[in-house]
């Protein structure tokens, strides 16, 4: 049965893409970003530049400065796509920089809402390591920097939903089955009662591409980082149940698996792909991947696969702009090269 070949409890990589921790963190003697002219964010920018490129520390060497204004719109919105930074970072990109290092890991917006945004982002379910990596950031740079912070209130930020902790813990879930099931309605207005937000992959008013959702905590007053990362996983774990018990429902669907093949035989053949596309039918592999229909496809190359073939990152790789034709070509070629020919069990070979 397909159900048996489902990923087992403890390997969570067939939902789980990636974790991502950010701290929200402001310097007390700036106004917030909202409040500053172009002239006092470069300062800022460069304060935190100093801080964290000056600092004698192991990670000191491996980041490179970007500053926001001199990329062209396509790398900008390339780092969206790659989840370095937000869509709003780059809405605005006067005084803003980002220091990334050199695995893209972890990356730092400065003047995005918050003078800083420390952000950590991990493979699969890793909130305890993402949490840890950031902190270390946040400790050096609070040495040099000395964050606004209040005893009573905690770290102080722009939007008071950020006040407390400062912390947003983050998880990217491949959720097909509940999409299609119809469930993701109820779930989210569950979640949102229990402090909890899932939404798609870019953050508020993005649409789930691909069946890709963002779980985020939305309390960070009167709640310590270590509660907030227990309860986001203990939400994920129950999400993870629910989205295994729904495939096993639909794993014997010829229906279901007829569109799986069909997706599949898109992807292996097709000559031009647009972007929209390309992520339905990504997400269609994933999902054959999963209930296991579909062998010697790894999960971290339909991850990558979904990052490089986005229109801005796509341009970036190659190195030029190109037309949306040309586009849809190169991409059908990169996904076409990416998963060749994959084993198909004999036993799930629709007849």
């Amino acid at each position: 049965m397909v159900a048996d070949r489902i990923q087992p409890a403890k390997d969570l990589s067939d939902v789980v893409i990636s974790t991502r921790i950010r701290f929200a963190r402001n310097l007390n003697d700036y106004e917030f970003p909202c409040r500053l002219s172009v002239e006092k964010k470069c300062r800022v920018a460069a304060i935190v530049k100093a801080a964290a490129l000056g600092n004698q520390n192991k990670y000191s060497g491996r980041f490179r400065y970007i500053s926001m204004s001199e990329l062209t719109q396509e790398e900008a919105v390339s780092l969206v796509e790659r989840h370095l930074v937000s869509p709003e970072f780059i809405s605005d990109r006067q005084g803003r920089g980002l220091l990334l290092i050199d695995n893209e890991s972890v990356s730092i917006m400065i003047n995005e809402e918050d003078h800083v945004r420390i952000q950590v982002i991990r493979p699969n379910l890793d909130l305890e390591g993402a949490f840890d990596l950031a902190n270390i950031f946040d400790d050096i740079l609070d040495e040099q920097l000395n964050f606004a912070f209040s005893d009573k209130l905690g770290y102080l930020t722009q939007c008071p939903t950020n006040i407390g902790t400062g912390m947003r813990a983050s998880l990217l879930l491949h959720l097909p089955a509940l999409k299609e099931s119809g469930a993701m309605g109820k779930i989210s207005a569950s979640l949102s009662k229990l402090g909890f937000t899932i939404r798609g992959m870019y953050g508020e008013g993005n649409d789930p591409k691909g069946s890709v959702y963002q779980l985020s905590n939305q309390v960070t007053l009167g709640i310590s980082e270590a509660e907030a990362i227990d309860n986001l996983r203990d939400i994920t774990m129950q999400l993870i149940a629910q989205e295994r018990s729904a495939r096993e429902a639909m794993a014997e669907n010829i229906t279901i698996l007829d569109g799986l093949y069909r997706s599949f035989g898109i992807l292996r053949y097709a000559k031009i792909l647009t972007n929209d596309e390309c992520w339905k039918l990504l997400s269609d592999l994933r999902f054959g991947v999963e209930i296991g229909i579909f062998e010697n496809i790894d999960y971290d190359t339909i991850n990558r696969l979904m990052i490089e073939v986005q229109p801005a990152t796509l341009m970036k790789n190659i190195g030029k702009k190109l037309p949306a034709l040309e586009r849809e070509r190169i991409r059908a070629e990169l996904i076409r090269t990416a998963i060749a020919r994959p084993k198909v069990p004999a036993s799930r070979r629709l007849e």
